[in-house]
């Protein structure tokens, strides 16, 4: 049996965040270090923008941060996004994964000095179920793991990942070049985080 805590033991733990300022903060609070976040959102609503800049911002607060291309691979299109959005400024800090495996993405973050973030693109290509990503979830608590996900309407795509959204810290849907926060962490209901001006400006006719 785990052991109990008081509301007092709770108060004074040093459970670490990201100092999250401006805009990111506003959309998305100052989240834990750790834990797990999903993102989803139809294709052509500026959801893999939005993981570029998010990957590009949280280099700032961890020494290296993986994004596993399992769907695109090393393409033409990755290719074109690490440039439209100046990936090579974090160069040291963001690594590009080539369709690693799960079972080999788990071996990575093992080792020592191994990334402290990790974007998984995309859950249906991972071969995960439920079961299997809380298993990699409870080996890697002290990472930050971060689900890129299909959408199904306004839900993630398939219901393992839905599973997912229920247990996630932070769960972003991007709809329209917004990414809305709708996770644990928000500070006011209704914030989002614009991706892309003039194309937001256009789809929700502002």
């Amino acid at each position: 049996m785990k052991r109990a805590y008081s509301p007092k033991e709770i108060q004074s733990m040093n459970i670490a965040s990201l100092p999250f300022t401006d805009k990111w903060e506003i959309a998305f609070g100052t989240p834990g270090r750790t834990g797990v976040w999903i993102v989803w959102g139809d294709s052509g609503n500026g959801k893999t923008a939005f993981v570029m800049q998010l990957a590009k911002y949280l280099c700032q607060f961890f020494n290296k941060v993986a994004y596993d291309s399992l769907e695109e691979s090393t393409s033409l299109s990755l290719k074109n996004n690490i440039e439209r959005y100046r990936m090579d400024e974090v160069n040291k800090r963001f690594i590009i994964l080539d369709r690693e495996s799960m079972t080999d993405l788990s071996e990575r973050l093992s080792k020592r000095r191994s990334p402290e973030a990790v974007i998984i693109d995309s859950f249906q290509y991972s071969g995960l179920n439920y079961a299997t990503y809380k298993t990699l979830k409870e080996k890697h608590r002290n990472k930050l793991l971060i689900f890129i996900s299909h959408a199904e309407g306004i839900k993630p795509e398939g219901r393992a990942a839905k599973k997912v959204a229920y247990d996630a810290d932070v769960k972003i849907f991007v709809q329209g070049f917004r990414a809305i926060c709708k996770g644990r962490f928000i500070t006011k209901p209704g914030n989002h985080y614009t991706i892309w001006v003039e194309g937001a400006a256009q789809y929700w006719n502002e």
